[in-house]
């Protein structure tokens, strides 16, 4: 398939990716065999996915109130869901600013409550 443009670019979960791939896998169980990309990208979202669509959407918009978060930064929360400082930190290590101990507990808190 040779794309020519693109027409729309969202940042999507992990989760919302599963979602998506899974109407896809149920509109074309039924008319034909799925294809080696299609199959893979579907194993890997069920492997790496945390959580349903709806959650990480939450999540996402949650942490998107926040002072120092970005999109990218709030998908890969949301994908990942880190479970201590430590990984939480590693999410923010490219950034030119560090998170407070308070900053870093309330992203945590965000993450384990949704």
């Amino acid at each position: 398939m040779i794309v020519k443009s693109v027409l729309q670019e969202d940042l999507l979960t992990l989760a919302e990716v599963k979602e998506i791939l899974d109407q896809i896998r149920d509109r074309r169980s039924d008319e034909e065999e799925l294809g080696y990309e299609l199959r893979r990208a579907i194993r890997h979202a069920e492997l790496f996915s945390k959580g349903t669509a709806e959650e990480s959407r939450s999540l996402v918009a949650e942490l998107m109130k926040l002072e120092k978060m970005s999109l990218e930064i709030a998908v890969k929360i949301a994908d990942i869901k880190p479970e201590n400082k430590d990984e939480l930190r590693a999410i923010y290590a490219k950034e030119r600013f560090t998170l407070s101990e308070e900053e870093l507990d309330n992203i945590l808190e965000m993450v384990f409550r949704g």
